[in-house]
């Protein structure tokens, strides 16, 4: 995994690196809403969105008019909750995603069309247990067998472009794979499932 993700900066960076006339770096953070959807197994329990974050870098490289390539380098925390009454259980997953996406100007507007694949790989999972009588936390990172270390999933959403340097954007991302093949009480079968807000800012 970790070579994977070595290559799929070294191929964002080289490209903003012989970015000419036209093509424009940027920087990007919002706010996450995730959940998870269940696959099969021991999933007799319903989950909440547990609220976290993103942040990274973007390119905007125009193809023809109206149309743009607009890859994207983030930092992504992910995950869900779960209530009952014997206390709260939180799992967070901190991600690196790589959005691959198009961006499609609708009607002359500042209205953009986004969309494309995504790949996402883990750095770490921690999971929270906590009630009234203290709290119980695990860290488990990236080199463990539990979960799979990269995941193909994909993208979709709208930016507005404010003016020519900022923008405010929504999207939902969607995890084609489940984070491992085999779920158990403890590691249960999803896929992660992510709402999304936030603002962009082009140089």
């Amino acid at each position: 995994m970790k070579k994977l993700f070595i290559v799929a900066i070294g191929l964002f960076m080289a490209t903003a690196a012989t970015a000419q006339d036209g093509i424009r770096l940027g920087v990007k953070a919002g706010v996450n809403l995730p959940n998870v959807i269940k696959d099969d197994g021991d999933n007799d329990f319903d989950t909440k969105i547990n609220t976290g974050f993103n942040a990274g870098i973007t390119l905007d490289i125009p193809l023809i008019t109206g149309l743009a390539f607009t890859p994207e380098l983030l930092y992504s925390t992910k995950g869900f909750k779960v209530d009952n009454a014997l206390g709260e259980y939180r799992t967070t997953t901190h991600f690196i995603d790589v959005p691959i996406l198009a961006s499609i100007n609708l009607g002359g507007s500042g209205l953009n069309l986004v969309a494309g694949p995504q790949v996402s790989f883990l750095l770490s999972t921690k999971n929270k247990f906590e009630n009234d009588f203290g709290s119980v936390e695990q860290e488990i990172e990236e080199d463990s067998d539990r979960f799979k270390k990269s995941l193909l999933g994909g993208v979709i959403g709208l930016r507005y472009d404010i003016n020519n340097q900022w923008d405010i954007h929504g999207r939902y991302a969607l995890d084609f794979q489940k984070n491992n093949e085999d779920g158990t009480s403890q590691t249960p079968e999803f896929k992660n499932q992510v709402f999304s807000i936030g603002l962009g800012l082009k140089f």
